[in-house]
Formats: structure tokens, sequence, C-alpha cells
């Protein structure tokens, strides 16, 4: 069972490559399970190569908030 909403917690991104030349592709998305030992992953693309990163999810509308009350 998941505690799954409409936003999910964290996106997932394939990422090749280093520093500024780091390509990063968003791969999928992951809800926390309702016990808080795991999560669900939605995957539209699983890669072969390169790594998976798991950042945290900010909405847009959140993002530019905080970043305005920022300056």
């Amino acid at each position: 069972m998941t505690t799954e909403t409409n936003s999910p917690a964290f996106m997932l991104y394939r990422v090749t490559g280093n520093g500024s030349d780091a390509n990063w592709t968003k791969i999928g998305a992951a809800w926390p399970n309702k016990d808080g030992k795991g999560f669900n992953l939605l995957c539209d693309a699983v890669p072969l190569q390169g790594r998976i990163v798991m950042r945290a999810y900010t909405p847009k509308r959140e993002a530019k908030v905080e970043d305005a009350g920022g300056q």
C-alpha cells in the first residue's frame, strides 16, 4: 500500500557524464510507501547505462515562491 498522491516525493533521472558535462534525462518518479520503509517507483524508461539519481521534487509554483522569498 502506498501514500501515492498526485505529486511525487522524488523525481528519477538518468545521468551520464560528470560536472558541467553531465546530461540529465527525467525517467520517472517516486512516492513513499505508507509504512515509510520504501518507495514505489514509476519509470517511463529504465536505462542500461549511466546512473539513476533520485532528487526531491518541488513543484514549479513552490520553487518560484521559494526563490522569490530568498531575494
